[in-house]
């Protein structure tokens, strides 16, 4: 009997009722032969950690821009983060791991270098067309541009929680719920452990009735938002917090945001950022014909141009953007011309 079918008995005795077994996928948009070893959830994780998006997280801002030190959260290890986290919370319910895991690594594929102040910056610049939104990037990474054009074809439910992974989103399967929230679990807490490492935040800053009820340490606090929301969730049709632990979460999302993401320091860099994306877009904009040669061929199968600049951006790192920065617009010598 092939390995996969194995798996999916597997599956079928172990797995709750509320979970989204392989076997019940709606499938992939060019339907493909199955693989005889894996089942579709495990192919598509597969998938994406070999893609190129996938390597590129490593050199994409989290929080801090271009922070001096090798500890500093990147785009890559959040993800890993994520994925850690959401695997505990699926595994603690009997949902599908496999799903979870898929979903948690793509969910970022499509973030822009610079992180949020690049989002910020590129959906400016789109405003007439709809904005930008990097979920909605990360789907198109693994839909159109991964595989030089041909995409990765992935099974429609981990399409839907890459879409769906933001707060306004409504995943369809519990396994994209819990990837929803551990995204919100991993990016506050190790966000709280970088700005103490980065001297913007001590300990005894964080407010004593967020203390009193998930600890001092980012461990501490992880474990009890994971350990309330398995209580919570367990044999339920939906990924909840109690009442008390989301307030928590919240709380402590505000906090960040007054202490942290909105700190001077924090949005003099930002600016910066938002100055390099805007100054490439308007760029390539006026010369599409300096780009890679797979975003020309974006452009010669009928995508419109501020799509296909986005494109082009978003897939870059925060190294590749500021060295395209400084190649067009800081002058150089003569002689290293």
């Amino acid at each position: 009997m092939e390995l996969r079918l194995l798996q999916e008995e597997r599956e079928d005795r172990i797995l709750g009722k509320f979970a989204r077994k392989s076997v019940d996928t709606r499938g992939r948009e060019r339907p493909e032969k199955k693989c005889d070893i894996r089942t579709d959830f495990q192919r598509d994780r597969d998938r994406i950690i070999h893609c190129k998006s996938f390597r590129r997280m490593k050199h994409k801002t989290q929080v801090f821009i271009s922070p001096e030190g090798d500890h500093y959260r990147t785009r890559l290890t959040h993800t890993l983060e994520v994925a850690q986290i959401a695997r505990s919370i699926a595994r603690a319910l009997n949902l599908n791991e496999d799903l979870t895991e898929a979903i948690a690594l793509g969910h970022d594929l499509g973030h822009t270098p610079f992180g949020h102040a690049g989002e910020r910056a590129l959906s400016k610049l789109c405003e007439a067309h709809g904005g930008f939104s990097h979920n909605e990037q990360s789907l198109r990474v693994v839909d159109r541009l991964e595989k030089d054009g041909d995409g990765l074809n992935l099974t429609w439910e981990v399409r839907d929680g890459i879409l769906n992974h933001r707060t306004s989103g409504s995943p369809a399967t519990l396994e994209g719920m819990v990837v929803q929230l551990s995204d919100k679990i991993a990016y506050t807490n190790h966000d709280i452990d970088d700005a103490v490492r980065a001297g913007m935040l001590k300990p005894a800053d964080i407010p004593p009735e967020i203390v009193i009820l998930i600890g001092t340490t980012s461990s501490s606090r992880i474990n009890a938002m994971i350990r309330d929301t398995i209580t919570n969730s367990q044999e339920k049709s939906e990924i909840h917090m109690s009442e008390r632990m989301r307030k928590t979460l919240m709380n402590l999302r505000e906090f960040m945001f007054r202490k942290v993401y909105m700190n001077e320091i924090a949005m003099t860099e930002h600016e910066k950022a938002e100055k390099i994306i805007k100054d490439l877009y308007l760029y390539y904009m006026d010369h599409p014909e300096v780009m890679e040669g797979e975003f020309l061929q974006l452009l010669k199968d009928g995508e419109p141009l501020w799509k296909v600049v986005c494109d082009y951006i978003a897939c870059m790192t925060d190294r590749f953007a500021v060295s395209k920065y400084s190649e067009l617009f800081i002058p150089r010598e003569w002689s290293k011309l």
